[in-house]
């Protein structure tokens, strides 16, 4: 049974949508679609097989007003997107991953600066993905935080 307060126009073809931001090589109609990305102003760039998540500098992310420094919920939130995001384009997924878990390290404070990420599919089971994520500023070997994460894929 349906519900009626859901009309069928209301639902995301996920597929269609990936597809075609994949085709485009232009990912921010899909990012429209994640709110808590359109918060936060994340945004991805494709280099050949590769995806570059970017946190652009703003002021409502900022944590720490003294330094300033970014909140550690924003990195957090932001890397996490940002795997799901990778799981979603290179899996061809239907349905938006669901986590397992998520363990961060935070390993140096983000300024108020443009924050850059990039994910690792490390193991693919049938069920369940396993996605390393690194996150950095100015430069990549300097990293800001890094995670771990496990999600369920349909």
């Amino acid at each position: 049974m349906t519900n009626p307060d859901v009309n069928q126009s209301d639902r995301l073809d996920v597929k269609s949508i990936i597809r075609k931001a994949t085709e485009l090589n232009d990912f921010s109609h899909l990012l429209e679609h994640v709110p808590y990305a359109k918060f936060i102003g994340m945004g991805v760039e494709r280099f050949g097989d590769e995806l570059i998540f970017k946190l652009p500098a703003n002021d409502d992310n900022i944590g720490n007003p003294v330094l300033p420094a970014l909140h550690g919920g924003v990195i957090a939130g932001f890397m996490e997107m940002s795997a799901i995001v990778q799981l979603m384009v290179f899996m061809q997924t239907s349905k938006v991953p669901k986590v397992i878990d998520f363990s961060i390290d935070y390993l140096r404070a983000g300024y108020h600066k443009d924050s850059f990420a990039e994910c690792q599919i490390t193991r693919q089971g049938r069920r369940v993905a396993n996605v390393n994520i690194n996150c950095w500023q100015t430069n990549r070997k300097r990293l800001i935080a890094t995670a771990r994460a496990h999600f369920l894929i349909d």
